[in-house]
């Protein structure tokens, strides 16, 4: 890399004026300070546009782009990546705060393994930054994963691993994502980016946590656990389906992106979870295809899944006395 290479940081905004102007401040004090903020507002209706004509003036590094109509949150990503110009971008979120060392601890990391993408954990904080969970990655039981599958496929093909606003790739990445699929709500762009980054490169991970992540009323994904609302599993078992089917579904209109190994492994994975949908109390067909998906995954987890989706008729019972339990000890 070329010494100081300006880095291109992009931020989606949309009604973002309560935390706005605490971000774009935290962005400013980087220690790295050869960046060059993106920012593409969609058509907020609050005080957003206001804030953000004050810092462009305040700053020649802030250049903001202004949506007639909304676009939505996915399309306005992709209209900032295609404003990329520079060797390197991050993607940024208009309610969060980094850390001042954030840039150059990840243009760090990238360098030192020669990697496309790094990606890193969070803290995860309340609407004042004080501290909900010191790690997200912990909270969200996928430390593990991240650690053994760094650089396998694995990492990213069955859920997300990689959280959008922590991420510095190389400009190269933005051929490999777009066009960013939209189909699936449960393929976001932040996976849909870590999985073809995984296929195509090499990524890098970066354990310390470099952002608070703010979590509020308003915020459209968050540090929560969908399925701990659920009092019965059958909810959780549609649920569970539902997601597969809409990742496997991204996959299978995409497959053209990814190895013909993959491609087979996509359209078995796709009818697998159509099959298991229409299942009302247990199933052992395509055992081989569910084992392929969640062999590396922990021996606890592995077997959840496969009692959730495929044996409804003992996993209800189960769900009730576990639900029971953790909501005698103050966990529900």
């Amino acid at each position: 890399m070329e010494k100081n290479s300006t880095i291109d940081i992009i931020m989606p905004t949309y009604n973002g004026e309560k935390y706005l102007e605490q971000q774009l401040q935290s962005l400013l004090m980087q220690s790295y300070q050869n960046i060059r903020i993106i920012i593409s507002d969609d058509n907020s209706k609050d005080n957003t546009a206001q804030i953000l004509k004050k810092y462009k003036e305040k700053d020649k590094r802030i250049e903001v782009y202004f949506q007639e109509k909304n676009l939505g949150v996915v399309k306005n990503i992709e209209f900032l990546l295609k404003k990329v110009e520079n060797p390197f971008y991050m993607l940024c979120d208009q309610d969060d705060y980094w850390l001042p060392e954030k840039v150059q601890k990840s243009l760090d990391i990238l360098e030192q393994n020669d990697a496309d993408l790094v990606f890193g954990d969070l803290e995860v904080v309340d609407e004042n930054l004080n501290t909900i969970y010191p790690s997200y990655n912990d909270f969200m039981h996928i430390s593990r994963k991240i650690k053994n599958n760094i650089n396998k496929i694995d990492l990213n093909y069955l859920y997300n691993c990689v959280t959008g606003c922590t991420i510095l790739a190389k400009k190269k990445t933005i051929a490999w994502v777009l066009p960013i699929p939209i189909k699936s709500g449960y393929s976001i762009h932040d996976h849909w980016i870590g999985i073809m980054a995984s296929v195509n490169g090499k990524l890098a991970y970066v354990q310390q946590k470099y952002i608070k992540y703010r979590q509020h009323g308003d915020n459209q994904v968050g540090a929560t656990k969908v399925t701990h609302k659920y009092t019965n599993m059958e909810p959780v078992r549609e649920f569970f389906i539902d997601v597969k089917l809409g990742i496997f579904e991204t996959y299978v209109e995409n497959n053209c992106k990814f190895p013909n190994e993959m491609q087979q492994l996509n359209n078995k994975a796709l009818n697998y979870f159509k099959m298991i949908k229409q299942k009302k109390y247990f199933n052992f067909k395509g055992w081989n295809v569910f084992h392929q998906l969640y062999k590396n995954e922990t021996f606890l987890y592995y077997i959840e899944n496969f009692i959730i989706m495929n044996l409804p008729c003992i996993g209800k019972p189960l769900f009730k006395i576990r639900w029971a339990i953790l909501k005698l000890i103050k966990k529900r």
